[in-house]
């Protein structure tokens, strides 16, 4: 089986952000894999020790730094990692890494696309159901169990929904998008690290690919300000009996809270 696994850097969610000039100011902090693409890159490695022969190719579509991440995937046991890296790739909204992605991963062959269920940096869940549709395969979100048929022509998954869970059928080829609950990553090992450096990281840029960042018109969705939430206000502390204590809460919430 041949598996495509998505992941992307974002800033570490332990580390302390500002804002400055409307853009988030994290100079100096730390930056990770996104959470939600370690559970994919770890099911892709569940699914080849249940098949062995199979192969793990990583994609990431962003600056320089975000060969990190594709070290990392490479150190836990993925055997390739490609890296698009271009200018035209900047400033790009969901749809179009989408497209520069699809464009990428059709230079490939493939059975099974594994991405996070989205970047803990936008939470925008867009890239991944936008893929799917780029490379016209069917696709299945926020799963938390994934199973084959012996012959691994079928995948059997259940996926979350509101007030419970759903189990569906699949094809193979099949796009994914991961969910907590699905697995626990794994660390990198000592071994793997080693292993890791010898592994070398492909590079694509935007005529590699025939990517033109003008074929989907102008940005559908962009940022246009960004600010820290408004700080907490004080609790307080109603004392006295209730009958007294519940009008005053009742007038606070209403009044001033603007709740009721």
């Amino acid at each position: 089986m041949k598996i495509i696994v998505c992941v992307k850097q974002v800033i570490d969610t332990a580390a302390k952000i500002g804002v400055k000039d409307g853009n988030i100011d994290a100079s100096g902090s730390p930056r990770v894999m996104n959470p939600y693409d370690e559970f994919a890159v770890e099911e892709a490695l569940r699914i080849k020790a249940k098949k062995p022969g199979s192969l793990i190719t990583l994609f990431s579509l962003g600056p320089e730094s975000f060969k990190e991440v594709l070290k990392t995937g490479l150190a836990m046991g993925a055997d390739k990692a490609i890296h698009l890296n271009d200018a035209s790739f900047e400033d790009l909204d969901n749809l179009s890494v989408a497209q520069a992605l699809a464009l990428a991963i059709k230079t490939q062959t493939f059975d099974l696309i594994l991405c996070g269920r989205q970047a803990v940096d936008d939470d925008m869940a867009g890239v991944g159901p936008a893929l799917a549709v780029f490379l016209d395969i069917p696709f299945v979100s926020v799963i938390t169990e994934m199973a084959f048929s012996e012959d691994y022509q079928q995948a059997i998954i259940t996926r979350q929904i509101e007030g419970g869970s759903e189990v569906l059928e699949s094809s193979l080829p099949l796009l994914v998008t991961c969910q907590k609950g699905l697995n626990t990553p794994r660390l990198p090992s000592l071994k793997g690290i080693i292993a890791a450096r010898k592994k070398q990281i492909e590079v694509m840029n935007a005529e590699t690919i025939g990517f033109d960042p003008g074929f989907l018109g102008p940005a559908r969705v962009r940022q246009v300000d960004l600010s820290l939430p408004p700080a907490r206000k004080k609790g307080r502390i109603l004392e006295g009996p209730l009958k007294e204590s519940l009008p005053k809460l009742v007038r606070l919430l209403r009044e001033e809270e603007k709740v009721i």
